[in-house]
């Protein structure tokens, strides 16, 4: 069909589409862009119509492109001072730039351009967020567009015949997607590096920590990541994810020493004393350098190295969603101590933590043995009135005194703090270990959930005879102490053992199970998985030639198929609203006695109904004259009269 793109564009009704696909599509944008570009887009959309409306002229481009000047001058002061021009900068340039493309836009070729716009900015939506949520609210948004596609080349239809269309357009597309989802050719990596900002707000663990460092993440419940066990699970209390380590501390906040973290180890000297544990990891991008192992892992996977934290550290940002397989040993003796590791496990912070040191060092006249001062801090602990909670008060003058003689109420990172402050004042080296503890098994899928709240810190001593030895000082308070979590469900908190809590969470796995095979299946759909899937499909070995061989053929036949389908279906298919609606009045004409000759027209047809049934004649003349002005004279206005009339009619 020949399009006439320098045509005037249609009615309001088209532009009222352009206008709503518009904004569905940029609707989840708004939360990502400066406070200022959504009002100033309503209100060009708003100046359009009323141009439209009230049959003004468009304004000139001169005005057009101060408007344009002025913007891009705003967004870069708005961006420039924060965190850089970057994809959040020119989405909200490219939102503005497609409601001032409406404000000049006289033909129907713009208003096509417009409507293509409005499918690029579709696609822009999955910078931010892949979710299963996304993609179809997406979809909603590709169906509006592909109606206004239509629209703006057949006016004669409804609303709902518009959809109805769009809706089949799409559904014939969806093999030939399909096809190409499965066949073209992946490559390892993304297509395009995204712009600075990217990923900015990115959750996970930081790389230093304090007291109130994991506060927000101890109240979130995102996922960190998955894990899929090829064996049984290791029991909970071994589920140690280990993550950074700390090393140094100035008396109110842990860091890691980097050039440890720098040094490749192909010798890890340590040695197992229990059996492997095999499991594949997929990790939620965190745009930082490390990966999580089940303490302690064999070795790294490709792409990563293991250092003399005994941490795994990708060689470069996780930036996507990363999948991995490792061998770890839950029992083990880690050996591997440098003077360095002495100097750096032994520091403490000068003038800090005096009560902390004292009390250590007795402990250690008492009896100097490491073993015996580390269960008398456990000891400690556990006996005295610590209180393990995960909204203490703010420790603001020196922490660790602080917590240990008079708040002695905190969670994980205080008590590893404290337990390792008190091992180095005891001549004990030590470090502080942060990862994850934990996580709950997914009934639906058998997949291990490690969320953003099981974030854990606990402390690593070193023993002559045994090498690294973890401390969870943490798992040392005394059970009556440990404040019960609550659930927040709907603004009410809810205790976990609740009847609406194991309803929630049986709701929340079966959607985190859909949800992983969507991360799979859909987003990780890599060339690993590409091929496993060909291997099954007995295209084991295809090269890219016999692959784009295949992809042809397959899209040819559905192409040809749809052609073929198209051409052959009966006629009667193709017949336009304005007839549909004739033949079921006709219908209602034939019930009474009436019958339509097939030789007879719709004006011959009218004027023997009016000799046979007079009291007819006003309304089948109204009826005819409709369908006469719709079907021949492209009054496509008067179709919904022309529905309303015959559904009304009753002989």
């Amino acid at each position: 069909m020949h399009i006439k793109t320098h045509a005037l564009l249609p009615r309001l009704d088209g532009l009222l589409w352009i206008i709503a696909t518009l904004i569905l599509v940029v609707l989840p944008h708004f939360s990502h862009i400066v406070i200022w570009i959504p009002p100033l887009f309503f209100l060009l959309l708003l100046w359009r119509y009323q141009i439209a409306r009230h049959q003004k002229s468009l304004p000139s481009r001169w005005i057009l492109l101060m408007i344009a000047l002025v913007v891009i001058v705003s967004i870069a002061i708005s961006y420039g001072g924060r965190s850089g021009i970057g994809r959040n900068a020119y989405l909200g340039l490219l939102v503005i730039l497609c409601a001032l493309k409406l404000l000049e836009t006289s033909t129907l070729r713009d208003a096509l351009l417009v409507c293509f716009l409005s499918y690029f900015l579709i696609i822009t939506n999955f910078l931010y967020s892949q979710s299963i949520p996304t993609a179809l609210y997406m979809g909603v948004v590709m169906l509006m567009a592909t109606g206004t596609l239509i629209s703006l080349n057949e006016n004669s239809l409804s609303t709902r015949q518009r959809l109805r269309l769009s809706g089949i357009l799409l559904f014939q597309a969806v093999p030939v997607m399909l096809v190409l989802f499965i066949l073209f050719p992946r490559v390892a990596g993304p297509f395009w590096k995204l712009p600075i900002d990217a990923h900015v707000s990115v959750s996970g663990l930081g790389d230093t920590m304090s007291p109130g460092a994991f506060s927000d993440l101890s109240l979130s419940d995102e996922i960190a990541f998955r894990v899929k066990f090829e064996g049984a699970l290791p029991p909970e209390n071994q589920r140690y994810w280990r993550g950074i380590v700390l090393w140094h501390t100035d008396g109110h906040e842990w860091k890691r020493v980097k050039s440890l973290e720098k040094h490749e180890v192909k010798d890890l000297k340590f040695q197992t004393t229990g059996d492997a544990v095999d499991y594949t990891v997929t990790l939620e991008a965190h745009n930082r350098h490390w990966l999580f192992a089940l303490d302690l892992p064999l070795k790294a996977p490709h792409k990563a190295y293991i250092n003399r934290d005994y941490q795994i550290l990708s060689k470069s940002p996780i930036v996507d969603r990363m999948r991995y397989s490792l061998r770890s040993y839950t029992d083990y003796h880690a050996k591997l101590f440098t003077p360095q590791h002495k100097y750096l496990a032994l520091q403490l912070p000068k003038d800090k933590h005096l009560r902390a040191r004292a009390l250590a060092q007795q402990w250690q006249q008492e009896n100097p043995q490491p073993q015996a001062i580390v269960q008398r801090a456990l000891q400690y602990f556990n006996q005295e009135p610590f209180t393990y909670t995960r909204t203490p008060r703010l420790l603001l003058d020196d922490p660790i005194d602080d917590f240990l003689f008079k708040t002695r109420e905190g969670f994980c990172e205080h008590y590893a703090a404290a337990f390792t402050i008190l091992m180095r004042s005891a001549n004990i080296p030590a470090r502080v270990v942060t990862g994850y503890l934990g996580g709950t098994v997914n009934p639906i899928d058998h997949y291990l959930i490690v969320r953003q709240r099981e974030a854990h810190a606990w402390s690593e001593v070193w023993f002559a005879d045994r090498g690294w030895v973890r401390i969870d000082p943490t798992a040392a308070i005394a059970a009556e102490r440990i404040e019960k979590e609550s659930t927040t469900l709907f603004g009410f908190k809810t205790q976990q053992d609740s009847h609406i809590i194991s309803v929630w969470q049986h709701i929340r796995n079966t959607w985190d199970a859909i949800n992983n095979g969507w991360n799979q299946w859909v987003l990780g759909y890599g060339p690993e998985q590409q091929k496993k899937l060909l291997e099954r499909l007995g295209l084991e070995g295809i090269d890219w030639r016999g692959m784009t061989l295949l992809l042809v053929s397959l899209i040819s036949s559905l192409l040809l198929g749809y052609a073929a389908w198209m051409f052959l279906r009966p006629q009667w298919k193709h017949t336009d609203p304005a007839q549909k609606i004739y033949r079921h009045w006709c219908k209602k004409m034939a019930r009474c006695g009436l019958h339509r000759h097939p030789s007879e027209g719709p004006i011959t047809f009218a004027q023997r109904i009016s000799v046979t049934r007079p009291d007819l004649a006003e309304s089948v003349e109204h009826i005819i004259s409709l369908y006469l002005q719709t079907r021949y004279h492209s009054q496509f206005n008067r179709l919904s009269q022309l529905q309303f009339a015959v559904r009304h009619f009753h002989p």
